[in-house]
């Protein structure tokens, strides 16, 4: 069925699933993020997903440390992680070095940011412009973005 849009802020029907299925996928990082720590490349996406609801350790990789002792941190510190870094040039990079050096510890966990790759096309390369992307595939398109949590973002609104 093609539903076609007059009014800016009236979602399509692809923009509806698109927003559901980013949803879900928040939904079971949330869930799995409880036990998990998720990696992040710096504060606004820290910011992002804890506006998503997500409430478990996210670590922020600019930390002060270069990318060896951060990752010597990591695997000290932790069992299994979630990287979950931007799909741009800098993240791709980021995210090769990082897979290189913490193996054995996130493979279980590569499908969340393969999956938000493709599911947030060409509209956002960073974690950081989730929130807004989800609110503008719902048809809340704001110059404004206020904290919300994964509640208010139910699926189907």
């Amino acid at each position: 069925m093609n539903m076609t849009n007059t009014d800016r802020n009236t979602p399509s029907a692809d923009d509806i699933e698109r927003a559901n299925r980013l949803l879900e996928i928040i939904e079971d990082l949330h869930e799995v993020n409880r036990d998990t720590p998720v990696i992040v490349e710096g504060k606004k996406d820290t910011s992002a997903l804890r506006s998503l609801g997500l409430e478990g350790n996210i670590v922020t990789l600019h930390n002060g440390k270069n990318l060896y002792d951060f990752c010597d941190d990591i695997k000290g510190r932790f069992e299994k992680v979630i990287l979950l870094l931007d799909w741009d040039r800098t993240g791709d990079t980021l995210y090769r070095t990082l897979s290189e050096n913490l193996t054995g510890h996130w493979e279980e966990f590569a499908s969340f940011r393969d999956i938000l790759k493709i599911l947030c096309q060409k509209d956002i390369h960073a974690i950081e412009g989730l929130p807004k992307l989800i609110m503008r595939l719902q048809g809340n398109d704001s110059p404004r973005i206020t904290p919300f949590s994964i509640e208010d973002l139910s699926v189907g609104q």
